[in-house]
């Protein structure tokens, strides 16, 4: 199904581009050509159209295992494309064809950004098909109780993906029925292949203490190839980007290469730089906000404009973190009295409807706009426009393990934690999805946070 409809929606996005290719051509003359373009249209537009959506197929942009996550689709659709334009090319002038010049450019200019457009909507579309229940892929879990656990988990909240659990088999039958998380166990891992089978799920993933052996393992994989159920082998292995996996066959068999954590990039000159001229851009377009704030926290109580808070940054080091102030001025003296109000530990204090938040500063807080006084923090180096959230002292103090990485880098104005929930999310995911970005830095990753950050600010999602 999802495959057809790409396939559908391919050949119109590249009908769309032959017509916008020809008006194009003809409004703006590009080239002179002598070759009757609108004469010859039918004909060549259906030959293109032909060709680029054959190579997309061949180079598996319409694999059902690729729709919905990662950017390998999005990539085989481009360089499909850029075959295409080449072979196009090339054939033309074999062929002694005058195709024109100003066709051929519009068209391979406006088609790869329409194709990749449209698969952009259709993977939104498919993510809030999946989030509602429909469109999913019925799941088996196959290993020990604590692995099928944590990736059970795993799926259960990236619900997008559209991964339906219905079970598990486990090396241990508990005496309820399902595992501490929940899951129904169905059986024995002895029993794999009929459990399967019965059940007539369309994937079955293979997790540690499934196989006593590298044999046993293959010969499992294929006893479930012969019921037509798809494998897939989960490594005791999480939040790792996929830019720093590499999977090379040694010997026949598969070794996954982890490439260093990344947090040494996300120091270093060219995020310095970009910090410096997005936060100097931003003060600059946003000083009209930055005058309205001040003079409706001034007029409210007479008390000060800014907050300055002790945070903990990069390599441990505090600093004032300058926020607009949206409490009463002795907020900080009620701090303790609250949490143990509300039984919140110190990890991730926040609370909703909190008493000490003026009127101005619900709106202030609503839309982040107390936040934006950071920018001279990411001028004067303490924060980055990107990070993990800045914690106070008494929040660094509860760390534990591997808590104190996202020290390493800069705490940033936005991150990880403020596109996905803000203030919804749980101590533990927040400091999950920050120590993700540590280890898997990127600048791509930055801009599309600091995108996704302006929809979530927008929409006030999870802001209190």
């Amino acid at each position: 199904m999802l495959p057809a409809s790409l396939l559908v929606l391919d050949i119109a996005v590249l009908g769309a581009t032959g017509v916008l290719a020809l008006i194009g051509r003809e409004q703006l003359e590009v080239f002179d050509s002598s070759s009757g373009v609108r004469r010859h249209l039918p004909l060549v537009g259906a030959q293109i159209i032909a060709a680029w959506i054959g190579i997309i197929a061949l180079l598996g942009g319409y694999r059902r295992d690729l729709l919905g996550a990662g950017p390998d689709e999005f990539k085989r659709v481009f360089n499909a494309s850029m075959i295409t334009a080449s072979a196009t090319g090339v054939t033309c002038y074999l062929a002694k064809y005058d195709l024109s010049r100003g066709f051929f450019l519009l068209a391979f200019i406006i088609g790869p950004v329409l194709l990749l457009c449209g698969r952009l909507l259709a993977r939104q579309s498919l993510k809030r098909a999946r989030r509602r229940g429909h469109l999913q892929r019925r799941v088996l879990l196959a290993g020990t109780v604590d692995r099928v656990d944590e990736l059970s988990g795993v799926l259960s909240r990236e619900n997008w993906l559209g991964y339906s659990v219905v079970g598990a088999v486990t090396d241990i039958q508990p005496s309820d029925g399902e595992t501490p998380g929940g899951v129904p166990v169905l059986g024995s891992t002895a029993d794999l292949v009929e459990i399967a089978a019965e059940t007539g799920v369309e994937l079955t993933v293979l997790t540690g203490g499934v196989a006593p052996s590298s044999q046993h393992m293959k010969e499992l994989v294929w006893s479930l190839e012969q019921h037509k159920t798809n494998v897939v082998i989960a490594p005791a292995l999480a939040d790792i980007s996929e830019e720093r996996l590499q999977v090379r066959p040694v010997g026949g068999v598969p070794l996954i290469h982890v490439d260093h954590p990344r947090w040494e990039r996300a120091i270093r000159w060219r995020k310095r730089a970009f910090d410096v001229a997005g936060s100097a851009s931003l003060i600059a377009l946003l000083s009209p906000v930055f005058l309205f704030a001040a003079l409706r926290i001034k007029l409210h109580d007479g008390g000060p404009v800014l907050y300055r808070h002790s945070r903990i940054g990069r390599d441990g080091q505090p600093f004032d973190c300058l926020k607009f102030r949206t409490m009463v001025v002795d907020a900080d003296a009620k701090v303790d009295a609250l949490r143990q109000q509300v039984g919140q530990n110190a990890l991730l204090f926040k609370v909703k409807d909190d008493p000490r938040i003026t009127k101005p500063g619900k709106w202030l807080r609503r839309y982040s706009i107390d936040e934006l006084p950071q920018f001279f923090n990411v001028l004067r180096g303490d924060m980055s426009l990107v990070g993990p959230r800045p914690q106070v002292q008494r929040e660094v103090d509860e760390y534990q393990g591997g808590m104190s990485r996202r020290l390493l880098v800069r705490p940033g104005i936005t991150g990880l934690w403020q596109v996905s929930g803000r203030s919804n999310l749980s101590a533990e995911e927040a400091m999950r999805l920050d120590l993700y970005y540590v280890d898997n830095w990127s600048m791509l990753q930055d801009v599309s946070i600091l995108a996704r950050t302006v929809r979530a600010v927008v929409g006030s999602d999870g802001a209190y």
